[in-house]
């Protein structure tokens, strides 16, 4: 059985389906349908990552703690203030008996939102305070602008 063919079209297109492309005003009602859908899905996204980047911090910062612990157990105390955390990755003057680097990046004392992991000793809530003032980099706040710390 043969199919009838439009002259101008090409080889396998029948009368038909001869024409090409998308109307305008099909592509218009594409777009709407996609504008409604990341209106719709974007705010839970957006909650969904901010409440990661507060996980994230609070396990980073258990995971300074246990590293400072480590940094004790070699050093007989913890990083001086003016050290900071930066005594983890390099080794701080004077200290002798430095067994790292303890942790393997400088990123690692960054919190999630790109800045360094604010360190206290003596610390005012406990031996030693290890905190991030959360997304604003200002203290209080709540959701992802909380601040995040060893308390």
């Amino acid at each position: 059985m043969r199919s009838r063919r439009n002259k101008g079209a090409r080889p396998g297109m029948t009368a038909a389906g001869a024409r090409d492309g998308f109307t305008m005003l099909e592509l218009l009602v594409v777009l709407v349908i996609l504008g409604l859908l990341t209106a719709v899905t974007a705010p839970a996204v957006g909650r969904y990552l901010g409440g990661a980047k507060v996980d994230t911090a609070k396990l980073q910062v258990q995971n300074i703690l246990t590293t400072l612990d480590l940094y004790r157990l070699d050093n007989g105390s913890m990083p001086t203030q003016e050290q900071g955390l930066a005594a983890l990755v390099d080794r701080p003057s004077g200290a002798t008996r430095w067994n790292g680097p303890y942790l393997r990046k400088a990123e690692m004392i960054r919190d999630p939102w790109g800045r360094p992991y604010q360190y206290r000793i003596p610390g005012e809530k406990g031996e030693v305070d290890i905190f991030s003032l959360g997304a604003d980099g200002a203290p209080g706040g709540t959701g992802e602008n909380q601040d995040v710390g060893s308390w």
